[in-house]
């Protein structure tokens, strides 16, 4: 769908709107109205943009998941070392998410909900693909485990959005040396 330049602003006050709300009331109390009358437009506005709540989750995460991915696979090229590659896409991630702290509590909230739908769940998982690749690489060269990309995503990638949640609750604060940490436990937990 074609929109003026005013018609764009309308639409991403909507996408900041649900994203506020789903971080701080969850998906369902995000009602259509609350989200209209957050981002400054008229109920029906939604409408205009979104064909129902579905198509609106839906679309506003894959639009953070393309920002998202964006981020993560900046200045990526794949080396020789699967470790150097690795390193540089976790930086690129763990800096996207302390710098994009709205959309990236937004994303943990997507990860746990059945709220979006398996389509959008598998677009957002081709934003990955670079990831997925090297992973592929890694285990086919002997240096990443043989297990699922689910299992390594948990245990490198997710850690992230968990540290970024307590630092948000005041419990514990991603300094440059914790994320250096963090990191190394990453490359630890998946490396052979």
């Amino acid at each position: 769908m074609s929109t003026t330049p005013k018609g764009e602003v309308k639409r991403a006050a909507l996408v900041r709107a649900t994203i506020t709300l789903v971080n701080n009331s969850g998906f369902h109390a995000a009602p259509m109205a609350r989200i209209a009358k957050l981002a400054g437009v008229s109920a029906g506005t939604i409408y205009r943009y979104f064909e129902s709540k579905q198509d609106l989750i839906n679309q506003v995460y894959l639009e953070v998941k393309s920002a998202f991915s964006v981020s993560a696979f900046r200045d990526y090229e794949e080396t020789d070392s699967v470790e150097a590659d690795f390193r540089k896409i976790w930086y690129n991630i763990a800096d996207f998410k302390l710098r994009e702290v709205e959309q990236a509590l937004f994303l943990s909230q997507c990860d746990n909900t059945p709220m979006i739908d398996e389509a959008s769940r598998q677009e957002g998982l081709r934003h990955l693909k670079p990831l997925l690749d090297l992973w592929e690489r890694g285990q086919e060269l002997g240096s990443i485990r043989p297990v699922s990309p689910y299992l390594l995503y948990a245990y490198t990638v997710y850690p992230v959005a968990f540290l970024l949640n307590m630092q948000e609750r005041g419990y514990c604060e991603l300094t440059p040396a914790r994320v250096d940490a963090a990191y190394e436990m990453a490359w630890n937990s998946i490396k052979i």
